[in-house]
This record gives structure tokens, sequence and C-alpha cells, in this order.
């Protein structure tokens, strides 16, 4: 859109909709490129980002996550750090004959962007299909983070976190990129908080894994991360399996965390990260795909963790790998974003509509607001032309737990909406469907 006169520029159509492919992301704009990936990883789409000329739209490259080399766009100058990423044609040879067709790995969350080194961050989805013992295999590029040159969308790395995933830990979380000291010595960082629940912190030039720490303390899936060879120390007895119910699983598929962003201050050194404590029991089923329809292949029941609390803004400090402080909610998990400010001050809203303010220090709640619905949005701030202050925030539940808000959804069957009924009853006595926008000033 034309900004001055809100009149359309271009639109180009990416995705086929007949397909189950969808954009649910916000696009990325990189110098004269938007960089855009698309969804649909529950429909059995194949994941891609693409690059578009901002002028007029063309598209000017595609790079799938799963495929061959070319498709994938790894060539020469693809230098994965650790063997287990290394390899001809690993998106196709990872996975059962043709599956990698049908594999998502998309990318519907966040790309980031460093302008020195010149590459792209992003993060990509489950594979498909959810039941595990239907593509066995690594199944590359899911759950991974790519690093990609944004001229020509060539792949310089790539980490694939958890190989094989048996959980829906999709990994389009937000890539925070800070220049830091870690261990003595200055780096060039990435901070991943994943939906797996460990806290990952990479070396973003090279793709080096240097910290894997857990920052939700029931994550039972595995017990930590081998830094020499990048890969996870699993817990055998919570692997999912066709025919079999796995259960006390932490976290749920809805993560740790979910797609909702975090915010780091270069003031404390510490990243806020709204975290959820929701496990769930989890058995692979059978699918059989259908253009556009739902490809799962799982049934799935969720609950509130071990505690009873579902929610916590967590205060972590990426250097030491650790968490310093953090506020819990009782109730539901913390699904909005989180806002950090130049005055020592964190914001962030909970699913029952209360919006708040606390310390970024010590987590101590200095301000909160009652809204007329839950909070899923992302809170951001501005100076208006006042010279004041002002923070803005959209209330509006919604998203995949807080679709068990809406009328429309009963909360009789504990698996319905894929499980997370089961950990959601009760928030419609909280929270009702709407839709506004609170604008505070600051006095």
């Amino acid at each position: 859109m034309d900004a001055k006169t809100g009149k359309l520029a271009w639109k180009t159509r990416l995705g086929d909709t007949n397909l189950g492919e969808t954009i649910t992301m916000a696009p990325l704009v990189v110098k004269d490129r938007v960089i855009v990936g698309n969804s649909g990883g529950e429909l059995g789409v194949r994941g891609w980002i693409k690059a578009l000329a901002v002028s007029d739209g063309h598209v000017l490259w595609t790079a799938y996550n799963t495929g061959p080399d070319a498709d994938v766009k790894i060539g020469p100058d693809f230098k994965a750090f650790y063997p287990k990423d290394r390899g001809k044609d690993l998106g196709v040879s990872s996975w059962p004959p043709d599956q990698w067709k049908l594999g998502g790995s998309t990318v519907w969350g966040w790309i980031s962007y460093d302008p020195e080194l010149n590459l792209i961050y992003y993060g990509t989805g489950n594979p498909g299909v959810w039941n595990p013992d239907l593509r066995p295999g690594d199944n590359k590029w899911s759950c991974s983070i790519i690093a990609r040159n944004p001229d020509d969308g060539s792949a310089r790395w790539a980490y694939q976190i958890v190989a094989h995933d048996a959980w829906d830990y999709d990994e389009i979380m937000e890539n925070v990129l800070v220049d830091m000291n870690f261990k003595g010595q200055p780096r060039k960082l990435l901070l991943h908080p994943g939906r797996s629940g460990f806290m990952y912190v990479l070396d973003r030039a090279s793709g080096e894994l240097l910290s894997a720490e857990k920052f939700q303390a029931s994550t039972n899936w595995a017990q930590g991360f081998d830094l020499r060879t990048g890969t996870p120390a699993e817990n055998a007895d919570k692997r999912t399996k066709f025919g079999a119910v796995t259960r006390d699983i932490c976290p749920s598929s809805t993560g740790a965390k979910e797609f909702v962003p975090s915010a780091f201050s270069p003031r404390t050194g510490l990243l806020y990260i709204p975290a959820h404590n929701t496990c769930m029991n989890y058995e692979g089923t059978e699918a059989n795909y259908i253009a556009g329809t739902p490809y799962l292949g799982a049934s799935v029941k969720m609950f509130p963790g071990p505690g009873g609390y579902q929610g916590e803004l967590v205060a972590w400090d990426p250097a030491a790998g650790r968490q310093v402080w953090g506020v819990k909610d009782e109730k539901w998990p913390i699904y909005s974003g989180v806002l950090a400010t130049a005055g020592d001050v964190v914001f962030f809203g909970t699913m029952d509509g209360t919006f708040k303010a606390v310390n970024a220090r010590d987590g101590k709640e200095l301000w909160s607001f009652k809204t007329g619905s839950g909070i899923v949005g992302s809170p951001m701030t501005f100076q208006g032309p006042d010279g004041k202050q002002y923070v803005a925030v959209y209330s509006g539940i919604g998203g995949w737990m807080g679709a068990v808000a809406f009328p429309a959804v009963s909360e009789d069957d504990p698996y319905a909406a894929l499980g997370v009924v089961g950990a959601m009853q009760g928030i419609k006595k909280y929270s009702a469907p709407g839709g506004a926008l609170y604008v505070f000033r600051r006095q």
C-alpha cells in the first residue's frame, strides 16, 4: 500500500489456499526486498521463504526448507557447524520417499536481519505429519534455525534443533540478535527461546550452539544438549509413538513459549520470556493426505504442568544461562508479547485481560489495568506529538489456546482444538471475545 494515500501499489499471490497454504507472519523488509514465509504445516504443505521486490512485488527468489539442495539453496557457501547438518540433499534423504513434499517446515513466525553480516535468520516449523512413525528419519530442515543471504537466498548455515520432531515443537520463535560478552569474549549472539523449553544461544556468524538451558523447569522431553554435537539428550520414555499414549510430556505442543515475542533489554542484559507451563498426553494416529485438509495423525490432551500454574514471565540471563526472576500466572499461559523500555519497565498482558508493568530488575509489579478481553498481542511504545511517551496494546483473545474462550468452542471434550481445551477449561469465565486498542500515556 502507498503509506501516504492508502492506495494499492501491488499485490502478488504466493501460495495456493487449495493446498492449505496461507501467510500469517509479518513480512520483513531488507534493503529492496520483502521477505516472507508460508504457513500450513498441519495441512501437508511444503515450507518456503521468498523475497519480493519492494518496487513491484515480483518474486526475486524462493528457498524451500525441504527437498534437494538446489531447492533449499544450499551451495558452496553453506557451512553448517555440526557434522549432523552436513551432507548432500539431506532435505530428501532424511525423509521417506516423497514425504518431504508434504513435510511442513514452514516459516510462519519471525525473521531477523544482521546488516553487518548481511544475513537473515529464521526458524522453521514442525515436520508433517504429526505422527513421527509415519516419517522415519531426521526430517531436514524442520525445527531448524537457518541463516541466509537476503540478496540471493543462499543458505550460509543451518542448525536443526530437534531431529525427527515427535511433539510439534515448531521453532519459528524469534531470534534476538545481540552483541555482548559471552564467557569473557565479545560475541555476535543469536538468542532463541525455543518452543521446546530450552533457551538456545548461538554464534550467529557460524551457527555454533554456545548454550542450551531449560528456561521452563518442567521441560522433560530432554535432559539437556551436548554442545560438542549440538544434539539433545532425549528421555526415551517421552518420545511419542503410533498407537500408544505417551503421558506427561512437558512442554505441550503449544510449547514452553508460543509465537508471541520476548524482549531484550541492553540495560539489564536480560531477555524477558512469556513462558508456558503446560504439559500433555500424546498418541500418534493414522493420517491420510487430502490436499487442503488437516494432515495431523495425533490425539492430544493438555493440562497444567507441575505446580499447577500455567504461565510465567521469565527474566533470563543469556550470558550466565540462568533465570534471574519470574512472575507466575496461576491460571493461564502468558500469551502476549513483551515490551522492555529504557526506563527499566517491562510490559506484558495476561489471558484474563490484565495489562501489567513490572520492574525490569526484580519483577515487582508497578501497575496494572484490566482490559475488556484477553491480551495475546504485543505491547509497543512511541512518543506522541505532545512529547509524552505512550504505550499501546491490543486486547482481543484468540490464537490456538485463546480460541477456547469463544462460544462456538465447547469445553466438554478435553481433546478438542488439538488438545488445548484440556488446559484452558474455565477461560470463558475470565475472558470474553472482543477487540480494542488501549493507549496509555506516561504522566
